[in-house]
């Protein structure tokens, strides 16, 4: 019989410190605020500079439902008319739907044993068959 490897990512525990602390900061957002371009924000920053995070699952949905949100005009944070450019083509419906079944896709396929798979499976048929 093969033995079985098992990979282990090296993981820098500066960087996993930093990466708890703006996760924690996204799930207050996100659960207590309903800030959801703030979650966005710590996504983002959080995913470019340490991709191989411990709980990058949580993270990644946290942003999917955050995407799926705001492309149905929820939260606290509107959708303002004095908004740049740059800002309103990331923040219309139509792409913030693309960004949320991209992220919901990336969680499934990156992480199959998530606790966040079926739940992002679920919203993720919802999205699609919308289409």
């Amino acid at each position: 019989a093969q033995k079985q490897i098992e990979v282990q990512v090296q993981r820098d525990p500066i960087l996993e410190a930093d990466a708890n602390h703006n996760l924690e900061a996204a799930q207050h957002y996100f659960k207590a605020k309903k800030a959801y371009k703030a979650v966005l924000m710590r996504f983002e920053e959080t995913f470019a500079a340490y991709p191989d995070y411990s709980k990058m699952d949580e993270f990644i949905y946290l942003a999917a439902m955050s995407s799926y949100y705001l492309s149905q005009n929820k939260g606290s944070q509107k959708f303002e008319t004095n908004t740049s450019e740059e800002d309103k083509k990331k923040y219309a419906p139509e792409k913030l739907r693309e960004d949320a079944i991209a992220y919901f896709s990336m969680l499934i396929e990156k992480f199959p044993q998530s606790r966040f798979k079926p739940d992002a499976e679920k919203v993720l048929k919802e999205l699609q068959s919308k289409k």
